[in-house]
């Protein structure tokens, strides 16, 4: 599948050549609200590569959907993996033009930060702080070559120092550490054209989330618009149903 579309015997139409869909990169994509990334970014005509720790994830979940779909093996913590996902999107595409880092661990309702395990917050933050950072850096050279490139960091409002309480320590202050990512490198890539900003999709009734919260097409529709955002959208926001959320 590349970027460039072809015509049989690869002559164009007289009406010129296909639009050229946009491709998209959702992490953690095989289940909960990044499937549900997945399956709306592709009703919009993405291409979209959905990635997951396992290969046999990522394979029935995108067999579930609609649309170009395409699975990739990623896991978000070891170099090697961002490494052959650039060089995939490379060789088939020869650009990217959405990064959505939705992969995200340990929702620690169990921890207080007195007593915190640490071990437990630095596993935290190598999928949910240095994932979203090497891949954003990993695929920036592709994202440079989109159309209009976009890079949305799933975040959550339990990262907002604003509001930010006691409990849940490994997971909020990864959060918060994401939203100081996302503000950085909003910052650096603005030139670029490359619009970057933070999502709280909300309470969502998610595996992670637990039973009562919203419908997960809701919390997903947020990250959409972030991903979709025109050339003169916002940039180095925080955001929740396309309302800023404090810092």
């Amino acid at each position: 599948m590349r970027g460039r579309s072809r015509r049989a015997g690869g002559l164009s139409s007289a009406a010129g050549p296909a639009p050229v869909a946009p491709v998209a990169v959702v992490t953690g994509g095989n289940r909960g609200i990044g499937l549900e990334v997945c399956r709306q970014l592709a009703a919009r005509g993405h291409t979209v590569v959905l990635t997951a720790r396992s290969s046999d994830a990522a394979r029935s979940a995108a067999a579930g959907l609609p649309g170009a779909v395409v699975p990739f093996r990623l896991d978000v913590t070891r170099p090697e993996d961002a490494a052959a996902l650039a060089g995939f999107l490379r060789d088939e595409f020869g650009r990217l033009d959405v990064l959505v880092n939705n992969a995200a661990i340990h929702y620690d309702t169990w921890q207080r930060a007195a007593t915190a395990d640490l071990d437990v917050v630095r596993e935290a933050a190598e999928t949910n702080v240095y994932g979203p950072w090497r891949l954003a850096t990993a695929l920036l050279p592709l994202l440079r070559a989109g159309a209009h490139p976009r890079i949305v960091n799933v975040s959550s409002e339990g990262g907002s120092l604003a509001s930010m309480g006691g409990g849940t320590p490994a997971y909020s202050m990864t959060k918060a550490a994401l939203n100081a990512v996302t503000r950085m490198l909003a910052a650096e890539l603005r030139r670029d054209g490359i619009l970057v900003n933070s999502i709280c999709p909300g309470w969502v009734a998610t595996d992670m989330g637990g039973p009562g919260g919203r419908p997960v097409a809701d919390g997903a529709a947020g990250i959409v618009w972030a991903a979709t955002l025109p050339d003169d959208g916002p940039t180095g926001g925080f955001f929740r149903d396309r309302r800023p959320v404090p810092w």
